[in-house]
């Protein structure tokens, strides 16, 4: 009885995998019978799920039965779990259970316990999709080198670096690009008269694809923190153009805030180690700390938590309606008194 556990953040690589179990072991031919996607946050269709997965397939090839937002290790009801721990010995060989979500097994829950048991008997697997936060560079870097794997690339350290900048943690848009780079790839080496298994994509062939992109809400933080309000207004139209949802850039500025007004706050309680200072700012690199302590000179917590109150105005125009750039202009050119200086 095959199950399978797709937990983690990065959506994108989750799907990936998932599609690539699909296309090994279900016949194509009898898809459209051995293969069922539930929406688990759906008691009814979880239900619907436990039912199908008793069933061997038809045809040739394996059943699959894919739950996104499974409930069964996150938030599950006594009943459900009773019915749940029940079919698991019911499913058949060549029937195979994707469960899939964002969040961690919750280790507390009986179900996730019935689920270890099996991973180490070796008649379940787990696996995690981790997405580095939006400041973690070292960790966006191995995003990329890992997707880069996925797809057949091998790709320089300075492309990289480059895509980082460019795409910053954006799963989805970094595979994107790099499907571009591998179809350039492949043209490129034809062109060359021979086609390697594992294309070699150079920092030249990602710059001539990505120019024109680099610019994240980081970049914006960073415009706003020298007080250049223009230079940020132009950096995030450039971000709504690009499709970026105005929720997920306000997420990730209100979080690089925060990170600043904790650095600013510790700093001035006379806080020296770096690892605390990190893990109270929610920092994954607690190297980072340095630069942001230059960054943040002479600079007063309250000015952080001006600029707090200016995004939540933001946030709340959002939800109001209020169209992306209008919101976040209002909002900005009210705080366009954020100064470095020291009160």
């Amino acid at each position: 009885m095959p199950i399978h556990i797709f937990w983690g953040e990065d959506l994108s690589a989750s799907d990936r995998a998932i599609e690539d179990l699909i296309k090994e072991i279900v016949d194509p031919s009898w898809a459209s019978i051995n293969l069922s996607r539930i929406d688990g946050a759906d008691l009814s269709q979880a239900n619907q799920a436990l039912e199908e997965i008793r069933s061997p397939p038809f045809g040739s090839g394996e059943r699959v039965v894919v739950v996104k937002r499974s409930p069964f290790c996150n938030g599950c009801s006594t009943e459900l779990a009773q019915r749940f721990e029940g079919v698991l010995k019911l499913i058949p060989d060549k029937s195979n259970l994707i469960l899939s979500n964002s969040s961690k097994p919750d280790s507390r829950l009986r179900t996730t316990k019935a689920l270890k048991k099996l991973i180490a008997t070796k008649e379940a697997n787990e696996r995690n999709f981790p997405l580095p936060a939006i400041w973690d560079e070292i960790g966006q870097k191995q995003l990329v080198e890992r997707t880069a794997q996925e797809l057949g690339l091998e790709i320089e350290p300075e492309a990289q670096t480059l895509l980082v900048e460019a795409i910053g943690n954006d799963s989805a848009r970094l595979a994107s690009e790099l499907e571009k780079l591998a179809l350039l790839g492949v043209e490129n080496a034809k062109n060359k008269g021979a086609v390697k298994k594992n294309l070699f994509i150079p920092a030249t062939t990602v710059k001539a694809l990505t120019e024109g992109m680099a610019t994240n809400a980081l970049q914006i933080g960073d415009s706003l923190l020298a007080n250049n309000i223009g230079e940020a207004i132009a950096r995030l139209d450039a971000l709504l153009d690009l499709g970026e949802p105005a929720l997920k850039i306000l997420a990730t500025l209100t979080g690089q805030v925060r990170g600043w007004l904790w650095v600013s706050l510790l700093e001035r309680e006379g806080e020296k180690d770096v690892g605390t200072i990190a893990r109270a700012a929610g920092i994954a690199n607690p190297k980072r700390i340095y630069i942001m302590r230059k960054q943040l000179k002479n600079m007063s917590p309250n000015q952080f938590l001006k600029l707090l109150n200016n995004l939540l105005d933001i946030e709340a125009s959002l939800k109001k309606g209020i169209p992306p750039r209008d919101a976040f202009r209002d909002g900005l050119l009210t705080g366009k008194s954020f100064r470095k200086t020291s009160h």
